[in-house]
């Protein structure tokens, strides 16, 4: 009887999880000043009808294994920016400055490429400049 659990007891998490995935993104996203074109390219491109019912309702959202990771990935991102700077302004401006890292471009335009590499590419950058390491 435990196996039938299980499934449902993973499906209840990843929910949990989605839902504060979501709800992180949303202030993440208001914080960087991002578009709701922005805001769904991150996400993977989900149907218009789908984000703003996952805006109003994260905790019934039903996020696939895609958007996961990619909330995953910006929460990371964000997270990464605090710690390295500090200052909560300076922190949400750098994604929208010009890097040499990326080409010249801003890390939000390298995030916006569409590809979940392409927010793993910020992320691992990130991390190496805390001291991470490329893992």
């Amino acid at each position: 009887m435990s196996a039938v659990l299980q499934p449902t007891r993973a499906a209840a998490a990843s929910a949990q999880m989605g839902a504060a995935g979501l709800r992180a993104f949303m202030r993440i996203a208001a914080h960087w000043g991002l578009s709701t074109d922005e805001q769904r390219r991150l996400l993977g491109e989900p149907p218009r009808s789908s984000y703003f019912a996952w805006r109003k309702a994260p905790d019934k959202a039903v996020l696939s294994r895609d958007t996961l990771e990619r909330l995953s990935l910006l929460l990371g991102i964000y997270k990464a920016l605090q710690i390295l700077l500090p200052d909560a302004a300076a922190a949400d401006a750098w994604v929208r400055k010009p890097n040499a890292a990326f080409g010249g471009a801003s890390a939000l335009s390298q995030m916006l490429g569409g590809n979940v590499g392409d927010l793993l590419r910020v992320r691992r950058w990130l991390d190496a400049a805390r001291g991470g390491g490329w893992s």
